[in-house]
């Protein structure tokens, strides 16, 4: 069973992720027409995550992108379809001991826009980047060896945030 690792918020991460860009820039180049990293190993303000860094993708036909596999699998990652995401591209890497997460999606899916409001929303609401750390290292305590369960305990949380980012988002994009 795989358990659940909080650490305080790391500069690391930002290198680690721009590493990780520029190899799976090459992978892909094609395809790619965007490459951000999301998750809250990209929030400064959350405080605490996981250190595992999210990477989102955005590439111009979801279809071709499993064309590239082999090379991905050469860097270390494991693909796992869609998983659970209907469109999307999902990867691990690291096996139990995960480092990164890849979510590749095409270009014009609501998920990467999902993905980019929650991230700006907690960037610029702090107090609510906070609250969501604290709730992590909560969580995390409780639930040391059960990830499964520290997800779940997170996820209501999590969705009440992307509703609060959604409309905060719609609300900016009415001004401009």
């Amino acid at each position: 069973m795989r358990g659940t690792k909080i650490l305080p918020w790391s500069e690391d991460w930002e290198k680690s992720y721009s590493q990780e860009e520029k190899v799976l820039k090459g992978i892909v180049k094609d395809e790619l027409v965007e490459i951000f990293h999301i998750g809250s190993t990209s929030i400064p303000t959350i405080g605490y995550a996981k250190p595992i860094i999210d990477i989102l993708m955005v590439v111009k036909d979801i279809g071709n992108v499993d064309l590239y596999n082999s090379e991905i699998i050469s860097w270390g990652y494991e693909p796992k379809g869609e998983n659970g995401i209907v469109g999307r591209r999902y990867y691990i890497k690291g096996k139990d001991n995960r480092t990164h997460h890849l979510h590749i999606f095409q270009v014009g899916s609501e998920h990467i826009k999902i993905h980019l409001d929650f991230k700006e929303y907690l960037i610029h609401n702090p107090s609510e980047a906070q609250k969501y750390g604290v709730l992590k290292i909560k969580l995390a305590k409780q639930y040391p060896n059960e990830h499964h369960k520290y997800q779940a305990g997170k996820q209501q949380f999590v969705n009440d945030l992307v509703d609060k980012a959604q409309e905060w988002a719609s609300q900016r994009r009415g001004f401009y």
